[in-house]
């Protein structure tokens, strides 16, 4: 097989598996390192011993591509397939299977770990119709978090790669963006900006310890802008993994929700496995307000496109009717929805 090919599956399936880092990226930097050479070329540099001396390329990933260039599938990748042939989650396939798309990722352009072609490319591969490429706001620096100018040159790009057909086939990426509540309630972007986009995900990420009346006020803020059409991880909450735990922000959800009702804000069911948010009992408030909801994987990397099995599970599990979760919905009638907001 390809050996590029070969370490990008790699990469793939250790993200998805939430390996560490610095390991998923020596896959990652080995095929950038090769990208471009023939497979003569390889094969030249195997045997004089110039491909092991390349900068990029280590013990593992040389082994990698030495096997691919045998003609076979290296074995640590088929050794990585046969692990991940178990499914995620251990419910809510079916709910899966009918998620068409995708409404919050990021790429490398904020605090994602790979470039969004890379990420347009899984989502193609896992069978997705749309994703939209929803990188951080710049109040969010510790995100590296896109100003105005760096927003309008993605925008450029997800152009680029539609008018080449989205990778092929029927695949859509969307003009997006995770921007920040702001304190005060109003959207970290300009108006002007924000009404370039298809899909604004409105998230709260800091002062997250505030007081009920105050974290409430400044989430119905957000909600009430015309531009937000989803709320993301409502409560913020961590429960597991390397950032330790956080507790949920305190907010009056009745409030929250029936506000997301009444401006037709989708709650999103966040399917990172550490977030988990919102909660059961907040996902039941929401069902009862009578609120849509977006199933959205807040991949940072491509092997973690695939968490949306979390979220369908958790989806599933309450019960949440396909209907009314916007992921499932055709791509024309999703944007229809957007617009409309």
């Amino acid at each position: 097989m390809d050996a590029v090919a070969a370490l990008n599956e790699i990469a793939f399936w250790l993200e998805r598996e939430l390996a560490p880092t610095f390991k998923i990226q020596a896959f990652r930097r080995a095929a950038v390192a090769i990208e471009g050479l023939s497979r003569d070329a390889l094969l030249s540099r195997a045997s004089d011993g110039r491909l092991k001396k390349m900068k990029g390329i280590g013990s593992r990933s040389f082994e990698v591509i030495t096997q691919t260039l045998e003609g076979g599938v290296p074995e640590y990748l088929a050794d990585l397939r046969e692990r991940s042939s178990t499914p995620l989650a251990d419910s809510g396939s079916g709910l899966r299977a009918a998620l068409r798309g995708d409404l919050h990722c990021h790429s490398s352009w904020s605090d994602g770990g790979s470039p969004v072609e890379l990420m347009v490319d899984a989502a193609r591969s896992l069978g997705h119709e749309y994703l939209a490429m929803t990188d951080h706001s710049p109040n969010l620096t510790v995100a590296n978090g896109l100003s105005a100018d760096r927003l309008s040159s993605q925008l450029e790009l997800v152009e680029r790669i539609n008018d080449d057909g989205g990778g092929g086939g029927r695949f859509r990426l969307l003009r997006g963006i995770e921007v920040d509540i702001l304190e005060d309630g109003t959207l970290d972007q300009s108006p002007a900006i924000l009404g370039q986009l298809e899909i604004v995900v409105s998230s709260v990420h800091s002062k997250l310890r505030a007081d009920r009346r105050t974290m409430t006020q400044r989430m119905l803020g957000g909600i009430h802008d015309p531009h937000t059409n989803i709320l993301g991880h409502c409560t913020g909450r961590l429960v597991q993994g390397g950032r330790g735990q956080r507790p949920p922000s305190d907010f009056d959800a009745e409030r929250v929700f029936a506000a997301c009702a009444d401006q037709n804000v989708a709650v999103e069911i966040n399917s990172r496995p550490e977030r988990q948010d919102p909660p059961d009992e907040l996902i039941q408030l929401a069902l009862d307000a009578g609120c849509l909801f977006s199933i959205d994987s807040d991949a940072h990397a491509p092997g973690q496109l695939d968490f949306l099995q979390y979220g369908a599970q958790r989806a599933d599990q309450n019960g949440v009717p396909a209907e009314r979760i916007i992921t499932t919905w055709p791509l024309d009638r999703l944007l229809e929805w957007a617009s409309g907001k």
